[in-house]
């Protein structure tokens, strides 16, 4: 049933956004814009963002404190960025939670989860810093701007938390002790839930391990700053696709822009709610002209998800995992964890 009604909310999201599109195109000009583009600089912006899917990989590959090969990181992540493409709920990262523990030294699962929860601080970082250049330079629409505002503090805030965590094993286990000894039937059979519980904490801080060391931690920053470099240089290219000239402040506000549309509920592939940010982000920096806007959009979300495809499918082939074993599995390993779960008594009535 919840997740029935987050389909719907989701599909809700799409046509709300797909109809405001539409309100803004005139249907000639939207076919005259696509007509008159400059295809050509596709190959080009296809090329930065590959280069970004490889930085990424090698980022997730300190995270796991070189836990995988860099190829077997490559290929896993465009396994997971394909099926988040292709289903809801962001079900793309439990994939890769379980082909994680397919390698030949497996990843725990929580330890591979905490490495995804400090790749979404440290993008949100990134794509803070970026609306923040793009602020600078133009106006920019309240919806985006009080989402900057917002979010700013409460990803440093989030960040500081994991560095200190991570920083402190033994306060995290003792605020846990604490926590556990309060729930009487969780002390009970010999403290076995709560013996389970910090096992599965200390898999989750293992993953937040590069966060204590230094060199890990700037690493990380680095192939983040990277990944996003990347993302920009293919987006700034892009605009020559349809526009004359390209704006570097345009560019930072749209890329970041549609990354806060991709966690808004939608159809698969965020279908409506990424162009609509595409489409905001730009009117506020002066190209007004709704139609060529809506059809550079509608590119630009065309070439991620055709880039996504073709890694993903590449990606699939080299896990030699087929879509429904995949899905298999990943059911198997929730079963798996609720049922450890369980039987330890954590959660049973």
């Amino acid at each position: 049933m919840k997740r029935w009604r987050i389909g719907l909310l989701g599909a809700l999201v799409s046509l709300a956004a797909l109809y405001f599109v539409a309100s803004q195109v005139d249907v000639r000009a939207f076919k005259t814009a696509l007509a008159q583009a400059r295809f050509g600089f596709l190959v080009p912006t296809a090329f930065f963002l590959l280069i970004g899917l490889f930085t990424r990989a090698a980022r997730w590959r300190v995270l796991l404190s070189g836990g995988l090969p860099l190829w077997r990181a490559f290929s896993i992540m465009n396994v997971a960025y394909l099926v988040n493409g292709l289903l809801p709920l962001r079900v793309g990262e439990l994939a890769r939670i379980f082909l994680a523990t397919r390698a030949d030294v497996p990843v725990p699962p929580l330890k591979t989860a905490s490495t995804i929860i400090v790749e979404r601080l440290l993008d949100l970082l990134a794509v803070i810093c970026m609306m923040a250049l793009a602020l600078a330079a133009g106006p920019i629409p309240d919806e985006l701007r009080a989402a900057a505002l917002v979010s700013a503090p409460l990803v440093v805030i989030g960040f500081i938390a994991l560095v200190l965590l991570a920083r402190n094993r033994s306060i995290a286990q003792q605020m846990l002790g604490v926590v556990t000894s309060r729930v009487p039937r969780w002390s009970a059979d010999s403290g076995a839930p709560a013996q389970r519980l910090s096992r599965w904490l200390d898999h989750f801080l293992d993953g937040l391990m590069p966060l204590a060391q230094t060199r890990a931690l700037l690493f990380a920053l680095m192939w983040t700053a990277l990944s996003w470099g990347f993302s920009a240089f293919a987006g700034y290219i892009l605009m020559f696709t349809f526009y004359p000239q390209a704006s570097w402040p345009a560019t930072l506000l749209y890329i970041a822009a549609a990354a806060f549309a991709i966690a808004l509920p939608a159809v698969p592939g965020n279908l409506g709610p990424y162009e609509l940010s595409v489409v905001l982000a730009l009117s506020a920096m002066g190209y007004t002209e709704g139609s060529t806007a809506a059809a550079f959009a509608v590119v630009v979300h065309g070439i991620n998800l055709a880039m996504h495809a073709g890694t993903g499918v590449i990606g699939f082939i080299q896990e030699g995992i087929s879509l429904e074993q995949l899905s298999a599995g990943v059911q198997k390993m929730r079963q798996r964890e609720i049922g450890t779960v369980t039987q330890d008594g954590i959660g049973s009535k």
